[in-house]
């Protein structure tokens, strides 16, 4: 949008709408001197309509926690004259103690793909709040010791959601700091929450003291939690990450291949699916053909290439060793095979292997599985033997289209200096000559 205002021929003003993610105002004083500011917008990233989204979400979801608060000290006995402090202090510990072990344990098991996968486990956040909640609930209609194990369960969930929720933001946060101004746009988007909680609270003070019967209770809940959940979906839909994680890859590298055309941010957006199965491998939003693991080990390279012994555990020889795929790969910073019997496309990272490299590997991956799915290896005398020809054949062909992809990948509007395509704690490997060998 551009606006173009000169103060010596009031009232002229001309607007276009040819960028909605630019505004551009032009202001000209009496001595013909122009001045220029530029604010970008969150409009073209789905921000505006996240934050009305996020709104709703918040003020349904602060109302839904006092219900769920009340069924609490409903549970632990407050107005029970034969309740013990004591008692309900102890729960809060054994609450407190899951919690954060249950925060080390998920922060180590998944903190790797928090980042990439921000998306699904920001609505995943969500998914075990509201369950927590519902478990809260519950927990007055129980006896004592499973009303005790179904709060630090609930507590469990919640730690659950901090970890998924706080590490995600982050990530959303990044991707809306477009000026630098990370530190700014957390502390509006905590002062919106803080004022919208507020207002969540005072509206539930409301609904809290008129809702008393279980039927109503469980009314209201299973209504905001489903605004909450629904508001939280949409959210995450409007979102538009530049960056290519692995569904997004199959999606944009699919297409590219098919149709030479790249998707940009927003068409990418609305084809994605906020679960996606770890490693699925899909041809344009297709079914899933085929799983692919990057960054493994090189023993886990071995075993997709042979099978264990049974006694000793070391790798059987078969036609294809890790010599000829170290020679097929020499001038590729990664070693990719892919196991026809188990559907399963193993890569191996090079050090030093850059982003591209990283998602020139897991194209390869996709266009050889897809390939291989369609039966275009069935030739060869053997099923290793097929597969490494389509490897080849795949790498030359995909080698002299690679520089029209990343120009096309660039001009659609995707960040290749951050890939997110490694989920797990990953691996490299550096080849070198055996001693005594030239």
């Amino acid at each position: 949008m551009n606006v173009q205002r000169d103060q010596a021929s009031l009232p002229y003003e001309h607007i276009s709408t040819s960028s909605v993610s630019d505004l551009r105002i032009d202001e000209k004083d009496s001595s013909d001197t122009y001045s220029a500011t530029y604010v970008e917008t969150r409009l073209a990233e789905g921000g505006a309509r996240v934050d009305v989204i996020d709104s709703l979400q918040a003020f349904s979801s602060s109302i839904a926690g006092l219900l769920s608060s009340r069924a609490v000290l409903e549970g632990v006995g407050v107005g029970d004259a034969s309740a013990s402090p004591t008692a309900a202090l102890l729960l809060n510990v054994l609450q407190e103690s899951m919690g954060r072990i249950a925060t080390i344990l998920f922060a180590h098991k998944l903190g790797t793909s928090l980042e990439p996968e921000c998306k699904m486990y920001r609505l995943a956040a969500d998914v075990f709040n509201d369950t927590a909640m519902i478990l809260d609930c519950l927990s007055p209609t129980l006896p004592k010791l499973p009303r005790v194990i179904l709060l630090s369960f609930s507590s469990v969930l919640r730690a659950l959601c901090g970890v998924a929720a706080g590490s995600s933001k982050a990530s959303l946060s990044a991707h809306f700091a477009k000026w630098g101004n990370l530190g700014e746009l957390n502390a509006k988007d905590s002062s919106q929450e803080t004022i919208i909680s507020l207002l969540g609270m005072l509206a539930g003070s409301m609904v809290v003291s008129h809702v008393s019967s279980p039927f109503a209770t469980w009314t209201w809940l299973v209504l905001l939690l489903a605004i909450h959940l629904g508001m939280n979906h949409a959210a995450v839909k409007a979102v538009s990450m530049h960056t290519l994680n692995r569904q997004r890859a199959n999606l944009v590298m699919s297409a590219l291949l098919e149709h030479g055309r790249s998707l940009t941010p927003d068409e990418a957006s609305k084809k994605e699916r906020v679960f996606e199965r770890d490693g699925a491998l899909r041809w344009e939003g297709s079914h899933i053909f085929a799983r692919a693991k990057i960054g493994v080990s090189i023993q886990s390279l071995l075993s997709s290439l042979s099978p264990r012994h049974g006694v000793t555990g070391s790798f059987r020889n078969t036609l294809v060793d890790l010599g000829v795929l170290a020679q097929v790969y020499h001038s590729e910073n990664y070693i990719l095979w892919y196991d026809s019997r188990r559907s399963l496309a193993s890569i191996v990272l090079k050090e030093g292997a850059a982003p591209t490299s990283q998602l020139k590997a897991w194209t390869h991956a996709l266009w050889t599985a897809h390939r291989y799915s369609r039966g275009e290896a069935t030739s060869a005398k053997s099923k290793d033997e097929g597969v490494l020809q389509l490897l080849i054949s795949t790498l030359e062909e995909l080698n002299t289209r690679w520089e029209h992809c990343i120009r096309s990948l660039k001009d659609a509007g995707w960040d290749l200096e951050s890939m997110s395509l490694e989920t797990t704690s990953a691996t490299r490997i550096r080849l070198r000559p055996a001693p005594g060998l030239s």
